[in-house]
C-alpha cells in the first residue's frame, strides 16, 4: 500500500491494542506486503530458537535469517547465574546447559547455510549482565567476529551500555567488512565512531520517540549510506504506537522519521534504505 508520496503506508488502526493475540504469520505476511515490505531479516539468537528460524527462512522466501548467541545468554551456557545490574533474575532454561563453546559451535554449523546471511544477533551487555558474566559475553563475541569474518557475512552487533567496550573489542579484532549496530542506541560520539570506520547502524522505533532527540542527532551524523532500519520486533514499537506488539508492517512509521531528519523526499529515503540494505545483506 502507497501513500501519495508513492512510499509505502501504515494506516492509523492497524496495530494490535495492547493485550490482543499475536497475529498469526500468514497475517503477518500480508500485513507486511501491504505496507511494502516484501523482505524480511528474523534473527535467532539462543541456542532454542536456531533451528526454528533456518526453518521459517526455508519456509518463506521473503525471509532471511540471522543467527547468533545473544550476550545475556553466553553467561547462562557458562554457567553464571548472577542477579544482573537490572535487578532481575537471571532467566534459565533447558537449552542453557549446553556449554557456551557447544551452543557456539552450533551456531558456525548453521550459519553456512545460504539463507544465513548474518551472523549475531552477538555483542555486550552491560545492564542485562553483571561483572561476572561480561567476561563471557566478550569471549562469545569474539568468536562471532571471527566467524563472521570467516564466512564473509555481515556481523549484527547487540550494543547496551557497553558502547566503549563493543568499540575496544572492534578495533582489537577488527572488524568484518560490514557490521551493524543492531537497534542502534548510540550518542552522537559513537555515530561518528561508526561513520569513521564504515560501520552501519540499524535504527528501530525509538527514533521517532518524542523524548528521543539525542538518537535523531545520531542519525543525523550518519552518512545516509551508513543508515539500515529495522523494528526489533515484536519490541519497540515506533510512535503513535509505542507499547503495542511490533511487526514489520509497521516499518514505515520509522522510515518516515528517518526521511524527515534526512530532509529527504519519503521515496528517495526508501530507495536509500533498500540500497543500503542489498549491499549488507544481499538480496532473496
Amino acid at each position: 500500500m502507497l501513500d501519495d508520496d508513492g512510499a509505502p503506508a501504515v494506516d492509523d488502526d492497524v496495530a494490535l491494542p495492547p493485550g490482543e493475540a499475536p497475529l498469526t504469520m500468514a497475517e503477518q505476511m500480508t500485513r507486511a506486503r501491504r505496507a511494502g515490505v516484501v523482505r524480511m531479516l528474523t534473527v535467532g539468537c539462543d541456542l532454542a530458537s536456531l533451528e526454528g528460524s533456518l526453518a521459517l527462512a526455508r519456509t518463506h522466501p521473503e525471509v532471511a535469517v540471522a543467527l547468533g548467541i545473544h550476550p545475556n545468554e553466553a553467561p547462562l551456557h557458562a554457567g553464571v547465574r548472577e542477579v544482573a545490574p537490572d535487578g532481575l533474575d537471571p532467566d534459565v532454561r533447558p537449552h542453557h546447559d549446553v556449554p557456551l563453546d557447544d551452543a557456539l559451535a552450533a551456531v558456525a554449523d548453521l550459519a553456512r547455510h545460504e539463507r544465513v546471511v548474518a551472523v549475531g544477533e552477538s555483542g555486550l551487555d552491560f545492564f542485562r549482565t553483571g561483572e561476572e558474566g561480561r567476561a563471557f559475553q566478550r569471549a562469545a563475541f569474539r568468536v562471532h567476529i571471527a566467524l563472521a569474518k570467516e564466512l564473509g557475512k555481515p556481523l549484527q552487533i547487540h550494543d547496551r551500555e557497553a558502547h566503549e567496550a563493543v568499540v575496544e573489542t572492534l578495533l582489537a579484532d577488527g572488524a568484518p567488512d560490514r557490521t551493524v549496530f543492531h537497534c542502534f542506541s548510540g550518542d552522537v560520539d559513537l555515530a561518528r565512531t561508526c561513520a569513521e570506520h564504515g560501520w552501519y547502524a540499524s535504527f528501530a522505533g525509538p527514533v521517532t520517540f518524542r523524548n528521543n532527540e539525542a538518537l535523531r542527532s545520531a542519525l543525523r551524523v550518519l552518512p545516509p549510506e551508513l543508515v539500515l532500519v529495522e523494528t526489533d520486533a515484536p519490541y519497540l514499537t515506533a510512535h503513535p504506537h509505542r507499547g503495542r506488539p511490533n511487526a514489520p508492517y509497521l516499518l514505515p512509521l520509522t522510515v518516515r522519521t528517518v526521511a524527515e531528519q534526512w530532509g529527504a523526499h519519503l521515496a528517495d529515503a526508501c530507495d536509500r534504505l533498500t540500497a543500503t540494505t542489498d549491499e549488507v545483506y544481499g538480496t532473496w
